[in-house]
């Protein structure tokens, strides 16, 4: 009982906090320690209960358990003005008013007879965020402009989206390949301010902007497969789909289609080979469908007001990431390494209002280990770098193209994640 009254809380802890930023686009990279120390990789290699969010197959190889997992995330993201006078500011303009971020994470996998598992997660899918101050800005002693500062004329300035999934999954081996299932709950929030330069642009200019945080509510499915081909070599594939998600009202003036925010649907294949018998090597392959949902994969450019149906969005391209990843066990000891290396899905016709969501990231270093306890119970860390990428282009104006003014967003990161699980016995 009194673990089980844990978990409700660090799941409602889960769902009040804020899951700030990602790294594959607005993906985690992992879910818990362990994925997270293998750069995300494993989806031939489930062992533990946070295996349910890479791929639901796997979790016929873990034992009865409760995983806490909480991670410290730090981005450093803004952009760089330069050239001739443009509607946003000169020079490096940072948006890290909010620069540390906590998120939690808690998974549960319950034995139900010798060839299926029951499991139930609660965890951050991804989000963005940025934070500008008022910065001063020439720009912003023109007529009609909504404030005389911010990097678009409108004060603070940014966004904050946050994405929670909630998903019970069921696992059944059949020899020498198993299948899992995972239904999901998802719930994200959205707030942007200091957008109301663009209200001559916008299909809805009362609902583009400073509405605070609104709610979306959605659901999908998540697919999974492992295949044992022989006794040291696996393979493993798994599919989200798209998360259909009630419409932002409050922001149905700035997304495409009045508001309409999907979750992307995902693929991921991998392998794993038990190269000795402590020492596991797994390469991985992740695809993102950011193109397919309006309010993110439609340019910026598109010759609509914002809001509209088809209208403009984010720009962001489909992203392709490879995942490297390998675990080496020393008595009670467990090392990780791991190395992902992705595609930018920011290309240089759309940097102007990506601004607010640079996610521009592509390489990740990360590393961890998990240390056994007498209890039978495990401590594991991990740690993510990821170095500063960017992606440059011409600023784009409310009132058309500004060759003479580049902008360049950019973005690193580095992430640390405890993790504690609780083995319930089998």
């Amino acid at each position: 009982m009194r673990m089980a009254a844990s978990a409700a809380v660090m799941a409602t802890v889960a769902m009040m906090t804020p899951s700030a930023w990602a790294t594959d686009g607005y993906f985690q990279n992992g879910v818990g320690a362990r994925h997270k120390a293998l750069a995300g990789a494993g989806t031939a290699s489930v062992t533990d209960a946070t295996g349910i969010s890479i791929n639901p197959a796997g979790l016929v190889h873990a034992d009865d358990q409760w995983q806490v997992a909480v991670s410290i995330f730090k981005p450093d993201r803004g952009f760089i003005g330069a050239g001739g006078p443009g509607f946003t500011p000169n020079g490096n303009i940072e948006g890290n008013e909010t620069d540390i971020y906590i998120i939690p994470n808690i998974a549960y996998t319950r034995r139900a007879g010798d060839n299926a598992v029951w499991a139930f997660s609660v965890s951050g899918n991804g989000g963005m965020s940025t934070d500008y101050a008022a910065v001063p800005n020439p720009a912003c002693a023109g007529p009609g402009l909504p404030a005389p500062n911010g990097i678009f004329c409108g004060g603070e300035a940014g966004v904050n989206l946050t994405q929670l999934i909630i998903s019970a999954g069921y696992a059944r081996d059949y020899g020498n390949w198993s299948f899992g299932v995972a239904p999901i709950i998802a719930i994200q929030t959205f707030e942007a301010k200091g957008l109301a330069a663009f209200g001559g642009v916008t299909s809805d200019p009362a609902n583009l902007t400073n509405r605070g945080t609104d709610t979306s509510f959605g659901y999908g499915i998540r697919l999974g497969v492992e295949v044992e081909a022989s006794e040291n070599f696996r393979m493993g594939a798994s599919y989200q789909s798209k998360l259909s998600m009630s419409e932002f009202d409050n922001y149905k003036g700035l997304f495409a289609d009045q508001g309409d925010f999907d979750i992307p649907q995902t693929f991921n294949i991998g392998v794993a080979a038990d190269v000795t018998e402590n020492f596991t090597l797994m390469l991985d392959y992740r695809w993102i469908n950011y193109s397919g949902e309006t309010a993110v994969g439609n340019s910026s450019q598109i010759p609509l007001p914002f809001g509209s149906s088809n209208g403009p969005g984010f720009g962001w391209q489909d992203v392709d990431v490879f995942k490297i990843g390998a675990e080496w066990t020393k008595d009670d000891w467990t090392f990780r390494g791991g190395y992902s290396n992705g595609t930018n899905p920011v290309g240089s016709n759309d940097v102007t209002l990506n601004i607010l969501a640079p996610g521009v990231v592509t390489n990740h270093w990360t590393a961890g280990f998990e240390k056994q306890l007498a209890s039978g119970n495990a401590f594991e860390m991990a740690l993510m770098y990821v170095p500063e990428e960017t992606s440059r282009g011409i600023e784009v104006t409310p009132a058309g193209p500004n060759p003479g003014h580049t902008i360049e967003p950019y973005l690193s990161e580095i992430e640390l994640t405890a993790s504690y699980t609780f083995n319930l016995g089998n």
